[in-house]
């Protein structure tokens, strides 16, 4: 459960530094806290019973909805925050490619984003420091994706979305980079503290959220690039195995398919950092071709 030192540090810097009257900032946070929670019973649940089942899987999804809906409805139920709740931007794109996607398809759209974040960084979290080294260049991206689309001179000479809010989103992606960090140097390999559901949850949750707040949703399939492609892995092993019968990957997620074929973990999680960091930065390169 060491997730809770990451949600404890995030939340403790940002409550310092980070402007108290914005109200993204407290919902970033929430979402953080909130999918915590979530993973922490998981978490409790695994370690009392000693057994791999925690929370079902169908449990955590409601959960998770329930969450996008309630950010959602902060959007919607906000006249200031309405309309950019309700544009699709698509990177390459200067302008919004649907200014309006109706209430019911922002609602569908916002729980893809936070429940797809969410559970990819939980699914990545297979080795020793691979979700947190991930996660640390996917904060690196929205932190400057975040103060450049709360800056006017920025997010106009960059074409981006400027919403005002979202500059102080810098300071929770900043604080969320310091704390994983600091927790790389225990978790890395041999690791002597975990994350657990606790913090992948969590992690996954606040990205999620900080992508929609600052409208570069999409984009985060380019940035989160590793998270992805450990979560489509799983989703095609799956769908290969009920429909086929047969396997695509000796083992999903993908990184144990690598162990498994010879890799040693130490080179999968030193890999998959790269592929991250490579990531991170297409993501910030389609800002300029545009």
């Amino acid at each position: 459960m060491g997730g809770v030192l990451i949600i404890g540090t995030v939340f403790i810097a940002s409550f310092l530094w980070a402007r108290p009257d914005n109200r993204f900032v407290w919902l970033v946070l929430f979402a953080m806290l909130y999918l915590g929670v979530l993973g922490f019973a998981d978490d409790y649940l695994k370690v009392t019973k000693k057994k791999s089942d925690g929370v079902s899987g169908r449990i955590k999804l409601v959960f998770q909805i329930a969450l996008a809906l309630i950010i959602a409805a902060v959007f919607l139920n906000s006249p200031l925050i309405e309309v950019q709740a309700r544009s699709l931007y698509v990177p390459f794109f200067k302008t919004p490619v649907i200014t309006n996607m109706g209430t019911w398809f922002t609602l569908l759209f916002f729980a893809l984003v936070i429940v797809g974040a969410s559970n990819a960084v939980n699914l990545t979290d297979g080795l020793d420091g691979l979700a947190s080294g991930c996660a640390i260049t996917v904060a690196f991206a929205y932190a400057f994706l975040s103060y450049a689309a709360g800056n006017f001179r920025i997010a106009e000479y960059l074409q981006v979305p400027f919403y005002p809010f979202t500059g102080e989103l810098t300071v929770v992606c900043a604080a969320l980079i310091g704390a994983g960090f600091g927790f790389l140097w225990f978790n890395c390999h041999p690791a002597k503290v975990f994350m657990g559901d606790t913090g992948s949850l969590a992690i996954g949750g606040l990205i999620g959220v900080v992508a929609i707040c600052c409208k570069q949703e999409l984009l985060l399939v380019i940035v989160g690039g590793v998270f992805v492609i450990e979560a489509v892995s799983v989703i095609l092993q799956v769908l290969s195995f009920k429909l086929t019968g047969k396997r695509i990957f000796v083992m999903s997620p993908l990184h144990h398919h690598f162990e498994l074929v010879g890799w040693k973990e130490n080179t999968v999680i030193v890999r998959f950092w790269i592929l991250s960091g490579i990531f991170a930065l297409l993501g910030l390169a389609t800002l300029k071709l545009r």
